[in-house]
């Protein structure tokens, strides 16, 4: 077994689990927080925007099974890459994008598909997703974990009315 993490921000980490969690290789998506110096922040302290973390989530794979480039392309499917200040209705530093990379291997393959993306002419605007190396990775209170899974209609209920629902569809389809 080929055990790595890889962590994201994505704007709300509810919304950031489910895509990730149903796939063979894929061993644990955790919500939390990170980017930032606070050590163990709160929910409420990380959405003052003021502890310098973004939402994230961190998974841990087997990359043999399901390779890091396979992560970073459904991860890319997940956001709005150009928008700079924040997700959908999320708004604030605590909800930008980001690839926290724990290798220079996972650096290299962020890049590459950062810069396939925008040369693909799927987005009309520049991508501004950041690529930053990992810092320390907080795991977000209980009752955020597994959102999708415990309050399955409200999760549905904020994926369709943040406006991300749509937004996925429109740009990837089914």
């Amino acid at each position: 077994m080929n055990l790595e993490k890889a962590t994201f921000a994505g704007g709300c980490f509810w919304c950031m689990v489910k895509p990730f969690d149903s796939y063979e290789g894929i061993h644990s998506v955790i919500s939390g927080y990170t980017g930032g110096d606070m050590v163990n922040p709160t929910y409420e302290q990380v959405c003052t925007n003021l502890t310098g973390h973004k939402e994230a989530v961190q998974i841990t794979f087997d990359a043999s099974i399901f390779p890091y480039e396979q992560i970073v392309r459904l991860f890319w499917m997940q956001i709005d890459p150009t928008d700079a200040g924040g997700q959908f209705f999320d708004r604030g530093s605590s909800y930008e994008t980001a690839i926290f990379y724990h290798s220079e291997a996972q650096r290299e393959i962020a890049e590459t598909a950062k810069n396939e993306l925008q040369a693909s002419g799927k987005f009309s605007k520049p991508i501004v997703t950041s690529i930053i190396e990992a810092k320390p990775f907080y795991p977000a209170e209980k009752y955020h974990q597994d959102y999708y899974k415990k309050n399955p209609a409200h999760y549905d209920n904020y994926q369709v009315g943040s406006g991300r629902a749509g937004f996925k569809q429109k740009m990837w389809g089914d």
